[in-house]
């Protein structure tokens, strides 16, 4: 079902795709929203390393959540700010697609466990953390992506 990647020299390993998904804090999560149009949105991540799984924050309301209620398949893509050698202006990125189902999740200590996570990626500040929690959990789902197949490519800009 899921299309191989043609230019296997540029393919990252499972590892490798691990990596950028745990390092980076943020992609697009692409849903078929209205009238079947792709609708993508930037969203923060949390990489589950334990299942290789992806958690998002999501509010309890919009067409991103009216979406997913309809048709629960998603691509995610994340990619690497990227590096250049010395004295080359093109840069070499990692870029991983994540194909898979989203299942909604509104259980409060749930919601609290994972939003904290989530939060760690951007601070320590656990006084902070919890404060948002706080204020915010009761209208929160959380979008629980189970990957189906994950691709990675490294490519350079020229």
């Amino acid at each position: 079902m899921f299309r191989e990647l043609l230019r296997k020299n540029k393919q990252l390993s499972a590892q490798e795709c691990a990596e950028v998904l745990q390092k980076e804090t943020r992609g697009v999560l692409s849903v078929i929203g209205d009238g079947g149009y792709p609708y993508g949105t930037p969203m923060n991540h949390w990489y589950d390393e334990r299942d290789g799984s992806l958690w998002f924050h999501s509010g309890d309301t919009g067409h991103r959540l009216e979406a997913l209620q309809k048709q629960p398949r998603v691509s995610f893509c994340c990619y690497e700010k990227g590096v250049s050698e010395d004295g080359d202006w093109a840069l070499s990125v990692r870029s991983v697609i994540v194909f898979g189902r989203v299942e909604l999740v509104r259980q409060p200590e749930l919601i609290a466990e994972i939003a904290a996570q989530l939060s760690r990626k951007f601070t320590q500040d656990e006084e902070y953390i919890r404060s948002e929690i706080a204020q915010h959990a009761h209208r929160t789902v959380l979008l629980h992506l189970v990957p189906e197949h994950i691709c990675g490519k490294r490519v350079k800009e020229a």
